[in-house]
């Protein structure tokens, strides 16, 4: 009930209120700040003959400027036997799939591509007994744990068909 009483009063009369607010004086727009303009300074010949004169005097004791800076010899910590990581990471080149010039070019040792991921899986389900984990660390320059770990836990996928007798035919309604 409240609902239809709002919007009884809402719609009541809009479009004299609508005409009202419209003939309504616009106001009027803040005063801008007084500011230096760039055309003002250009009238003004003095000061542009002012900025393009060169100063004799003070291009002598410019060019007497010499500044000589001396840096503290910088200290090299020891890190006591550490060794910093290369920068450089080695990379080697990839077994190369069936997409040729997309296909990534380097990896990383120690990482695989995707092709080449699905690759050694597939090798490995289809000929477990020559595509070892020790064959496929070897061949992609991964850690053995690692091989392990990624024939365990990431299986191709497979399509298995059913027997036609197990499938149950929808009726038609």
């Amino acid at each position: 009930m409240g609902g239809r009483l709002a919007r009884v009063f809402r719609t009541f009369n809009v479009e004299s209120r609508a005409r009202r607010e419209i003939s309504k004086e616009k106001p009027r727009p803040a005063p801008r700040h007084p500011t230096a303009r760039l055309d003002e300074l250009a009238d003004r010949p003095g000061i542009q003959e002012e900025i393009c004169r060169k100063d004799d005097r003070l291009l002598a004791l410019l060019k007497d400027v010499y500044v000589e800076s001396m840096d503290p010899p910088v200290q090299v910590k020891d890190g006591g036997g550490e060794h910093l990581p290369c920068k450089q990471e080695e990379k080697r080149l990839t077994k190369l799939g069936h997409l040729g010039g997309l296909d990534v070019k380097k990896v990383a040792k120690g990482k695989i591509s995707i092709v080449e991921a699905l690759t050694l899986l597939n090798n490995h389900k289809l000929h477990p007994q020559i595509w070892t984990a020790e064959k496929i660390a070897v061949e992609y320059s991964l850690e053995l744990k690692d091989v392990n770990s990624l024939l365990e836990f990431f299986i191709p996928f497979t399509v298995q068909e059913f027997p036609k007798e197990t499938k149950k035919a929808i009726k038609p309604t």
